[in-house]
C-alpha cells in the first residue's frame, strides 16, 4: 500500500509540472503586458496555442531527415523527466533516487543537443546561426552550472536534491555569502537557458538577435507544439529548481500525510507565483545586451560559481 502512495504521489508531480508549464508561461506574459500598460493575452493562452499547433498540419522542409522529426518527442521528454525529478511540493518521492542534480543537467544538455542537431539539419542559415549561438551559449552556461552544483554539495554533502532541500531547510546552514553567490549564478544561468531577457527575446523574430526561435523556424503543427511545451517546461524547471533549493519551507517530508501534501502544493503555487512575477518585472525593467556581450554575462556567473566553490573548500579545509 505504501508503495501504491508513493507512485501516486510520484504521477501526481509529473502531471502537475505538466500542467503548470504553460500556466507559468502565460502568467509572465500577462505580467509583462500589465506592466508596459497593455492588457495582453489570457493566462490560459499557452494552453489554447498548444491545442491548436497539435490541430495543425506538420510541413516538413525536402531535406529534413528522421532527426527533424524525431527531435521534438526526445527534447520534450529529457525536460519533462528533468522537471519532474525537480521536488515541487514534496521531498522523498519514489524516484528520489534519480533526482540529482548532475542528472538533471545532463538531461537538460541533452535537450540542448538534440535542439541544436535539428536546427541545422534543416539546412537553413536562421538555423545554422541560432545553433552555433545556443553553443556558445552552452558552452559557459554549463560549467557555471556545475560550479553552482559542486558548491551544494560541498554544504549538503550530496547532489540529490532531497538531501539538498532538507539540508538547505535545516537552520544549521544559515545565511552565507557563498549561497548568495550560488543563488545569483543560477539566476543567470537560467536567464541563459530560458532564452530570456537581457540574454535573448521570446517575444521576437529579427534575425540579427533570435537565438532560441532561429532554430525552431522550420518546425510547425504538432512538432512545433512539443518545442513550446517544453520551452514552458525548461522555465518551470529552473523555477522549481530555485525554489527546492534556495526556498525549501513548505515541502512535505517522507510519510507526512495529506494535508502536509496539499500545503506542500500551495506553498509551491505560491514560489511559482513570486517567481514568474520576478521574472516579468526584471524583463520589463531590463534591454536585451548585445550577443557579444553575451560571454561577459555568463562569465560573470561563472566567476560567481567558482568563488562560491572555493569559498566553501576553503572554510572546509579550515
Amino acid at each position: 500500500m505504501g508503495m501504491i502512495l508513493d507512485i501516486l504521489v510520484q504521477g501526481l508531480q509529473m502531471a502537475a509540472v505538466l500542467l503548470l508549464a504553460p500556466l507559468l508561461t502565460g502568467l509572465v506574459r500577462k505580467l509583462k503586458a500589465r506592466l508596459q500598460r497593455r492588457q495582453g493575452a489570457s493566462v490560459l493562452q499557452p494552453y489554447r496555442d498548444l491545442v491548436r499547433l497539435l490541430r495543425k498540419e506538420v510541413v516538413l522542409a525536402e531535406n529534413a531527415s528522421w532527426l527533424f522529426r524525431a527531435a521534438p518527442y526526445l527534447i520534450f521528454a529529457a525536460t519533462w523527466v528533468a522537471a519532474a525529478l525537480v521536488p515541487t511540493f514534496a521531498t522523498g518521492l519514489y524516484f528520489t533516487w534519480s533526482a540529482d542534480l548532475i542528472a538533471i543537467t545532463a538531461l537538460v544538455g541533452s535537450a540542448r543537443f538534440f535542439l541544436s542537431l535539428a536546427g541545422m539539419d534543416a539546412g537553413t542559415s536562421f538555423g545554422g546561426i541560432g545553433a552555433s549561438r545556443e553553443a556558445m551559449i552552452a558552452s559557459l552556461a554549463e560549467p557555471a552550472m556545475l560550479l553552482i552544483v559542486f558548491s551544494l554539495a560541498l554544504i549538503a554533502g550530496s547532489t540529490q536534491l532531497s538531501t539538498v532541500a532538507t539540508v538547505m531547510a535545516s537552520p544549521d546552514v544559515g545565511l552565507r555569502v557563498s549561497l548568495g553567490m550560488a543563488l545569483v549564478a543560477l539566476i543567470m544561468v537560467a536567464i541563459a537557458e530560458n532564452a530570456r531577457v537581457p540574454i535573448d527575446n521570446p517575444a521576437t523574430h529579427l534575425e540579427l538577435t533570435m537565438v532560441h526561435e532561429a532554430m525552431v523556424l522550420e518546425y510547425s503543427g504538432r512538432h512545433l507544439a512539443m518545442i513550446e511545451f517544453a520551452a514552458a517546461l525548461k522555465l518551470l524547471l529552473y523555477v522549481s529548481l530555485i525554489a527546492c533549493v534556495f526556498v525549501p519551507w513548505g515541502l512535505a517530508q517522507p510519510g507526512s500525510g495529506a494535508l502536509a501534501h496539499i500545503l506542500g502544493f500551495t506553498a509551491y503555487l505560491a514560489k511559482l507565483l513570486v517567481g514568474g512575477a520576478l521574472l516579468a518585472v526584471f524583463e520589463t525593467a531590463t534591454a536585451k545586451m548585445r550577443v557579444f556581450r553575451v560571454p561577459a554575462f555568463l562569465g560573470a556567473a561563472l566567476m560567481l560559481g567558482l568563488l562560491g566553490t572555493l569559498l566553501l573548500f576553503v572554510s572546509r579545509s579550515l
